[in-house]
């Protein structure tokens, strides 16, 4: 079916349930709710990075910004506190719906790919534990590129290692930006909102090809846009 893209998943809060974190966030600050300010901070610091040419992992990056969101909430961060980030986020489970969903597109044909801005893992990693890899024909990480998502060499490292261009591909995230990233290079977009996130609407922006609610809806929607194996 040759307009049918190879879906290209983001990890974090897409497939696995960035929830799992806010126990955490609860137990430092007193507010579970602070784990989504620390992400929007988390992601914001690591497209500067990627702007200003400068350079951390993912995993670095999210305890800093952990001990700066403490300095601005005149919280003590400990080590105890950021071991237990770092063990949270590579345990994070994967949405209850996820395996259905993913195991929905596998019968209906299409091929799948996943695209963190996670480093890559000496272990098993977080998809690894959520049982989610084996639907994946090839798990990338940014890392290579010395950058992070949006920025467009993030999305061609996909398409180079499948031999495709990005036109080929569609960008599945949780995250509008993400979807953006993409569909700015001529691929795909594929939002689900999870309820905490929603489309963009800006003249001039690309809206997502596909949007539903949770990752079950999603794969029903991209089976009727995409078509049928």
């Amino acid at each position: 079916m040759p307009n049918r893209p190879i879906l290209v998943f983001d990890v974090n809060e897409t497939l696995l349930d960035l929830n799992h974190l806010c126990p955490i966030f609860g137990n430092i600050f007193g507010d579970p709710a602070v784990m989504r300010d620390w992400f929007a901070q988390l992601i914001l610091y690591s497209q500067t990075l990627t702007i200003t040419g400068l350079q951390s992992d993912f995993a670095t990056l999210a305890v800093a910004v952990l001990r700066m969101t403490g300095d601005i909430r005149n919280v003590t961060v400990t080590k105890q506190h950021s071991e237990m980030l770092r063990h949270a986020i590579g345990t994070m489970p994967a949405h209850p719906d996820a395996a259905a969903a993913l195991g929905h597109l596998r019968e209906q044909g299409f091929r799948m790919v996943t695209l963190t801005n996670s480093p890559l893992s000496d272990g098993p990693s977080a998809l690894d534990r959520s049982g989610l890899s084996g639907f994946f024909e090839a798990s990338f990480s940014v890392q290579p590129t010395g950058c992070f998502k949006p920025v467009p060499r993030t999305y061609q490292l996909v398409a180079d290692r499948l031999a495709v261009s990005p036109r080929e591909l569609c960008l599945v995230a949780c995250h509008v930006w993400d979807t953006i990233g993409m569909q700015a290079m001529g691929g795909k977009g594929a939002l689900v909102t999870h309820g905490a996130n929603a489309p963009l609407v800006v003249p001039g922006v690309p809206q997502p090809d596909v949007v539903a609610s949770d990752l079950s809806a999603l794969a029903r929607e991209m089976v009727t846009t995409w078509g049928r194996a």
